[in-house]
């Protein structure tokens, strides 16, 4: 509990105050490490916050020394988190009765929900669509690809970090009842139905396998007609075999193989078959 329940004014975070910590932010991970993950990043990121709040120097360094606990997250959403502690500590300084370990346990329960959001929405998602739709124009000779993933991936991580911190900021303590709630739960399982929509297209799209061997060969009219292994496979579904190599894929993670050993293997699997006359270039 605080020493004190005398309510203080306190001077709320000013706009620049919250566009440095917006900078501060963009360096998370500058000191990652495996002891702490993100913690320093963490606390450098809160120093805009803190000074405003706190005017006595030990207050400051105990804040300080509070934010270099463990805290590890996707780093985008992550400045929602920081809006949310710069709110909890904006009222610990004014005398609310919150102590150190409510604001440590809000960002503690806060780390998870927001990774399994970010994961499939940023990396699981964006990042795939928007190289998928570089690669596709890069492939074609244009510039336009490139830039298209460079200043796109980079317009949705300004917009999340800046937007993420003002909405934690603004809501404070009760967007817990938002992760609590339904809304991040349905909001992640749509973002995972539409990355593996979109991966499933790149392996259509991206994924060849040629089978040219032979199976059947006669002459007709005194051509040669043939019939290969790939002539079949299409026949049945192109791009069959593929979506068969994906799913092999998938069944081997889902048991924990490492996917080193699953690309050594695929390496493997071509050189021999390629070799025997199964696979072809």
């Amino acid at each position: 509990m605080t020493e004190s329940t005398e309510i203080r004014k306190v001077e709320p975070l000013t706009r620049k105050d919250m566009f440095s910590t917006y900078l501060r932010s963009t360096f998370m991970l500058g000191s990652f490490n495996f002891e702490r993950m993100q913690a320093i990043g963490f606390c450098v990121t809160m120093i805009p916050a803190i000074k405003r709040f706190y005017h006595k120097k030990e207050d400051q360094a105990a804040a300080l020394k509070r934010h270099l606990e463990f805290f590890n997250t996707t780093p985008w959403p992550a400045s929602a988190i920081f809006g949310v502690t710069a709110a909890m500590e904006q009222k610990k300084a004014a005398g609310a009765d919150i102590d150190e370990a409510a604001i440590t346990n809000v960002k503690v329960g806060l780390m998870g929900p927001l990774a399994g959001i970010g994961d499939p929405i940023y990396w699981g998602t964006a990042r795939p669509i928007l190289a998928a739709l570089g690669a596709s124009l890069a492939l074609s000779g244009s510039i336009l690809g490139p830039l298209l993933f460079f200043f796109g991936i980079n317009i949705i991580r300004m917009l999340t970090r800046w937007y993420g911190f003002k909405l934690g900021y603004r809501q404070g303590t009760d967007i817990v009842q938002d992760v609590a709630g339904n809304r991040l739960k349905k909001l992640t399982q749509m973002a995972s139905v539409l990355g593996l929509f979109v991966m499933g297209s790149l392996v259509s799209k991206w994924t060849t396998i040629k089978m040219p061997l032979v199976l059947v060969s006669y002459k007709q009219a005194g051509h040669v007609i043939s019939t290969s292994l790939q002539n079949i496979m299409d026949s049945l579904l192109p791009g069959m075999v593929a979506l068969l190599m994906t799913f092999a894929c998938m069944w081997l993670l889902k048991r924990n193989v490492n996917a080193i050993w699953i690309i050594f293997g695929m390496f493997v699997v071509g050189i021999l078959g390629y070799w025997a006359g199964i696979f072809g270039l």
